[in-house]
């Protein structure tokens, strides 16, 4: 497997005036389905945000392709590019139907929570994480 999905559905309050989503939200929509790929390999919030380290995000690359609109049915993809012992690299892409609307690349970090330097997460975690490598990235242009 490659790929995770998670079904998203625009309401009023992610738009702006003209009924459009609010660029932001495509991040809020990228990190719900990161979370809930993590959850879907069984690690639940007690893990993700336990006692000692949390995920954070190190940066992104993103680009807005085409808008989503009030009430549009949407898929948020989470591909796994790169697992190093304390980072993570997805490839998402916001889809409605089959046309991508927003294209992202985002760098998860590892760290400990009382000095927030990396830290290496656990082996099982890795392990897990590597069922969703996608051999090459699907860049969008």
């Amino acid at each position: 497997m490659t790929e995770f999905k998670f079904p998203v559905r625009v309401y009023i309050e992610d738009t702006d005036a003209g009924g459009i989503v609010f660029y932001l939200n495509y991040l809020k929509y990228m990190e719900r389905a990161r979370t809930e790929l993590l959850r879907s390999l069984g690690f639940d919030r007690q893990y993700i945000c336990n006692a000692t380290s949390m995920f954070v995000v190190h940066s992104s690359n993103t680009k807005y392709l085409a808008p989503a609109q009030l009430d549009d049915e949407l898929w948020v993809t989470a591909r796994v590019l790169v697992v190093r012992c304390a980072s993570i690299l997805f490839e998402q892409v916001v889809m409605r139907d089959d046309s991508p609307l927003c294209w992202s690349e985002i760098k998860v970090a590892h760290v400990d929570k009382s000095d927030l330097k990396p830290v290496a997460m656990r082996d099982d975690m890795v392990s897990r994480l590597k069922q969703y490598y996608l051999p090459t990235s699907l860049h969008a242009d």
